[in-house]
């Protein structure tokens, strides 16, 4: 689960990890009375105006302003919020900003004054163990940097049972180059950070830039934070967080029915119980000379109804050209998933894209028998180079 950026230094704070002291706003109003409390707090009379989105590259896009004067916050929120902003992880028509956080100014006494830093922590499946990124050029896009200067990248594995030890923690700072209080504040950030990283159940936390400002204090400048999902039961605070807003609404919709659904840009609808079957189905149907409109599993207890309802959100997406449907029956029943697509023809109409249906493994001959005998124009196929053919002739 995607969080915003405040809601993340939220976290972060919550471990003791450095962030600017900010206040988010839906209005201009609530943005100018939010750079005054933050004046108040911090005596500093420079602010960050930020578009709050799940999307990195808001400044590119005009969605980060510095502002000088109280007014120009009032300003800045009013150009912000309610702008459709277009940045490289965004889609071409941009995403709706809502609102806005306004954070004390950092680059204090000025932008030359300060140094940038780049720091994130995931999970290295090769090696089975937390792994944190950091490099002394931050403000960039990693793969930038890979590129252009390999050597400036830093890895730290840290071994889950064991945690981050204080010898990792000062090796990092005296990597990016620091000394005096800046090392020693360096050593307490990345330590309070993979604490947070630990504590909520996170699968990426990603600080770029991190500042070390003139006198030698490290913030968090910004924050992308993904909470592992399979943990929110353990986080209801942050379970509470999710803004469906962001979200897909057929994504948001397939979760109510505890379907596995990623939209894709394709014209192939497919629906798979399990994920590397429908991982499989994806690559089959590239082959075939299609492109997956989506990524949905149904999973392994799909019933007549949940079949039916994945049928439907299959079929909101314009785009579709066919539907291949391709089980395999292991815990879920062939003829749960066939009475679901016979069930889905009667209850939703008209459906005019072909529908083509692979069925393997538990009561797949009884599966294949209901929707024969139904009369639907459905084109039946029993191996899965036979649906492959099918996928060709449909959308070729």
């Amino acid at each position: 689960m995607n969080l915003h950026e405040y809601q993340g230094k939220s976290i972060l704070k919550g471990y003791g990890v450095s962030v600017p002291f900010g206040i988010v706003a839906s209005s201009p109003e609530e943005a100018f009375e939010a750079a005054k409390e933050i004046q108040k707090k911090t005596g500093f009379d420079k602010w960050a105006v930020k578009a709050q989105i799940h999307a990195g590259g808001r400044g590119k896009g005009g969605g980060v302003k510095i502002a000088k004067t109280l007014d120009e916050v009032k300003r800045y929120a009013d150009e912000i919020i309610g702008m459709m902003l277009v940045t490289p992880q965004t889609k071409k028509e941009g995403k709706l900003v809502s609102r806005v956080l306004v954070e004390q100014n950092i680059y204090y006494p000025g932008p030359e004054d300060v140094e940038e830093y780049y720091m994130s922590i995931l999970l290295n499946r090769d090696q089975g163990q937390n792994m944190l990124m950091y490099s002394p050029r931050g403000g960039m896009n990693i793969e930038q940097v890979a590129e252009e200067a390999p050597e400036e990248i830093f890895h730290e594995l840290i071994d889950p049972k064991v945690g981050l030890t204080a010898f990792q923690a000062r090796r990092i700072a005296f990597n990016l180059g620091l000394s005096g209080v800046a090392f020693k504040e360096m050593v307490k950030f990345v330590a309070a950070l993979y604490n947070a990283y630990t504590g909520a159940d996170a699968s990426l936390f990603e600080i770029n830039p991190i500042i070390k400002a003139a006198d030698g204090r490290v913030y968090a400048a910004d924050a992308k934070v993904v909470i592992d999902n399979n943990a929110l039961y353990r986080h209801k605070d942050i379970a509470d967080m999710r803004d469906l807003a962001e979200e897909d609404p057929t994504e948001v919709e397939a979760s109510r029915f505890d379907l596995n659904f990623v939209k894709l840009d394709g014209n192939v609808g497919c629906m798979v119980n399990g994920a590397g079957l429908a991982m499989a189905t994806m690559d089959m149907i590239k082959m075939s000379g299609g492109d997956p409109a989506n990524f949905l599993d149904v999973g392994g207890t799909a019933d007549a109804k949940r079949v039916e309802e994945a049928f439907r959100i299959i079929l909101k997406d314009e785009n579709v050209k066919a539907i291949l449907v391709n089980i395999f029956g292991g815990i879920v029943r062939c003829d749960r998933v066939a009475q679901g697509i016979v069930d889905a023809y009667n209850n939703i109409g008209d459906i005019s894209v072909p529908i083509i249906v692979r069925l393997q493994g538990t009561n797949a001959e009884e599966g294949k028998k209901l929707i024969d005998e139904s009369g639907l124009k459905v084109h039946s196929a029993i191996l899965l180079q036979e649906a492959a053919q099918l996928v060709n002739e449909v959308v070729g």
